[in-house]
């Protein structure tokens, strides 16, 4: 019973064991256009060139990861607001200590990466940690921790004036 069920084919079903009764498509003919020995040239040639292009892709990618980085950083720095609080000093000091990892490490991160655009994708990558810093020092100085006036660091020199005032929606007289 269960080799008659066994033996039996369904619509649906497929036959992958080799038969010697099927032909191996000699008889069938060849599409419009198709050439078989072109195709096995071509993939020898091809593999080396793909390894190459890819390790190429690859270290492009490592080297602008940091600028590709900018927009949420920026987005970050925009949502965790100017007051001096734990969540933006956080943010800020996250955003000095990442690119500056990041840069003492650049060795380390491009030494299977060789070849004439190496040094090339080396200084993208450290100007792309550039600019991450010079992001975190302008959030810095809005949120007034730079020293950017004498009276910063002197005592006896006199704060800079503010030219205005704003409140809420109060009268302050």
């Amino acid at each position: 019973m269960s080799t008659k069920v066994a033996n039996k084919k369904f619509k649906w079903q497929l036959d992958f064991t080799p038969s010697r009764s099927r032909n191996s498509g000699g008889d069938i003919a060849s599409p419009p256009g198709f050439n078989p020995s072109a195709g096995q040239t071509h993939s020898e040639v091809a593999r080396d060139n793909d390894q190459s292009h890819l390790i190429l892709k690859k270290s492009w990618d490592i080297a602008l990861g940091p600028i590709k980085q900018f927009p949420m950083n920026l987005l970050i720095m925009y949502m965790s607001g100017n007051s001096i609080s734990i969540f933006p000093i956080m943010m800020v000091v996250m955003m000095f200590i990442r690119p500056i990892k990041a840069v003492l490490s650049t060795g380390a991160t491009f030494k299977v990466i060789e070849g004439i655009q190496a040094t090339g994708q080396k200084f993208v990558y450290f100007l792309g940690n550039l600019v991450n810093i010079g992001l975190a020092l302008y959030k810095c100085h809005s949120m007034g921790l730079l020293p950017t006036h004498a009276s910063d660091w002197l005592a006896f020199a006199d704060p800079q004036a503010r030219l205005e005032y704003s409140g809420g929606g109060m009268s302050l007289l």
